[in-house]
């Protein structure tokens, strides 16, 4: 349900709980550290992948399979989201080449516009997309761990007294949490092993199940019948429009590709690594994607795939293949990818609010570096109001809302490569967007594209979403009258 009150409920009451905690890391803080270049282009790399894939290669396709109706408008959707996010990651790769600072996209909008452009993308990373997003996959990581342990589930209340509500799932999800965000206390390095490690796992597994499912398939167990008919006998505005409609699910999956840029003031070799990583990461799993839903179906009808149970697509491809361990073994896979994803998202996010605080747009001790030159206080911020979200479950409504946001300021993100070409003609560029200016603006039409066929047929999301990102305005202008009260 969407509800008029500021997601941040009483912001003082919020702030002065926040400040009461800065406490906590005093000690290890020290004004002169920096933060350490300590990642290279594989940690670049398996960053980029292990944010990406969560939970929604897994699942997305039902949904997308209802709205689209035939398997080849299902593996069009998949073919288009790829081409919008790697165009994306082609352009991207000239801002941070150019700008290796921490904080990323909110440094190249505050430089391309102005710094209240930039709050807003901030203030709607840290209130919904960045936080929303890791309450999500914290409790899909809970959600199929109760698969092996049924104690933990929605429904087996620890706390009901009114209003809080704690189950099982959600308190394993901010533990989960909690345990990821101390972890990213020590430094960078050491956070970047444990994403590579189950990066390296996930693709494995992902490829595994790919090649497994082609193999029963060729052994019996599939029908490229399933592939017919692939499109709809005709094709009106109307479906153009629900088909773009439709790219939410997809789109959300392969996200989080930037979140790189936003640990830039932390990669070796920045104006290399950074665009080559997009490059690698992005390209590396959209092709996975798109090979997992024609092996999807491949195996199921599309009637199946519409239908799918609490829509697991892959758990239902893998049941079919290998009988009830296949359940098993799929939720063992989802439990591995939320949990680097987590990891992923976790350290990459709290370097944005680190950026805003040094411009007096965030909490002032969120800039501040513990002994281990990691934000740990921006991390801990994070993480607090993630575990809110947790809490109240409201997280799943709100991605819904702002995945309108999230492409608006990819929108604003991309158009401020021309901007700066005019406004900075002699900033350094190490790397140029590939094929400048045809594929930033491709990028640009069909991301404008997308925002206006969601305002058209899912305004009970996109409306709201641009809500959220308008709040911070009121927000950003009490800051800008505190510092000047400084």
């Amino acid at each position: 349900m969407v509800t008029t009150k500021s997601p941040l409920g009483d912001l003082g009451v919020f702030q002065h709980f926040f400040q009461s905690l800065q406490k906590m890391e005093n000690n290890s803080e020290d004004k002169n550290l920096k933060p350490k270049r300590g990642l290279n282009l594989m940690d670049s790399s398996m960053l980029i992948m292990g944010s990406m894939i969560g939970s929604g290669i897994f699942i997305t396709s039902a949904q997308i399979a209802k709205d689209v109706k035939t398997p080849g408008m299902l593996l069009l959707s998949w073919g288009v989201t790829a081409i919008i996010t790697i165009f994306g990651a082609l352009s991207y790769g000239e801002l941070a080449a150019a700008m290796p600072k921490a904080g990323g996209q909110y440094v190249y909008l505050k430089e391309a516009y102005s710094k209240l452009v930039a709050f807003l993308y901030g203030w709607t990373l840290f209130a919904v997309i960045q936080t929303g997003t890791i309450a999500a996959v914290g409790v899909a990581f809970a959600k199929f761990t109760g698969i092996f342990i049924p104690e933990i589930s929605a429904t087996n209340m620890l706390l009901d007294i009114g209003i809080l509500k704690i189950s099982t799932q959600q308190l394993l999800a901010i533990g989960v949490i909690l345990l990821l965000t101390f972890s990213n206390f020590r430094s960078v390095r050491s956070g970047a092993i444990v994403q590579n490690f189950f990066t390296i796992i996930k693709i494995t597994s992902l490829l595994g199940m790919i090649v497994l499912g082609f193999y029963f398939g060729f052994t019996g167990k599939g029908d490229w019948a399933h592939f017919s008919p692939s499109f709809p006998d005709v094709i009106s505005m109307s479906t153009i429009g629900i088909f773009g409609a439709a790219l939410v699910g997809s789109l959300f999956s392969a996200d989080a590709w930037n979140n790189i840029t936003f640990t830039a003031g932390e990669v070796e070799r920045p104006q290399r690594n950074l665009p080559l990583s997009l490059i690698i990461g992005t390209g590396t799993v959209l092709s996975i994607y798109f090979l997992a839903n024609v092996m999807y179906i491949y195996i199921l009808p599309i009637d199946q795939i519409q239908n799918a149970d609490q829509g697991r697509v892959a758990t239902l491809v893998m049941q079919n293949i290998l009988g009830k361990p296949g359940s098993y073994v799929m939720a063992a896979m989802i439990m591995v990818s939320t949990f680097g994803c987590l990891n992923g998202i976790i350290l990459s996010g709290a370097r944005v609010y680190y950026a805003m605080a040094k411009d007096k747009l965030f909490f002032a001790s969120a800039g501040k570096l513990n002994k281990n030159e990691v934000p740990a206080n921006s991390l801990l911020f994070q993480a607090l109001w993630a575990c809110g979200l947790t809490l109240t479950g409201s997280y799943g409504n709100l991605l819904d809302y702002v995945m309108f946001a999230v492409i608006l300021f990819y929108i604003l993100t991309i158009a401020g490569i021309f901007i700066l070409r005019k406004k900075q003609p002699d900033l350094e560029r190490p790397y140029k967007a590939l094929g400048y200016p045809v594929i930033p603006a491709l990028y640009i039409i069909l991301a404008t594209y997308f925002c206006i066929t969601l305002l058209i047929y899912k305004p009970q999301y996109s409306y709201p979403g641009l809500g959220i990102v308008l709040l911070g305005i009121p927000l950003y202008f009490v800051a800008m009258r505190k510092d000047s009260k400084v």
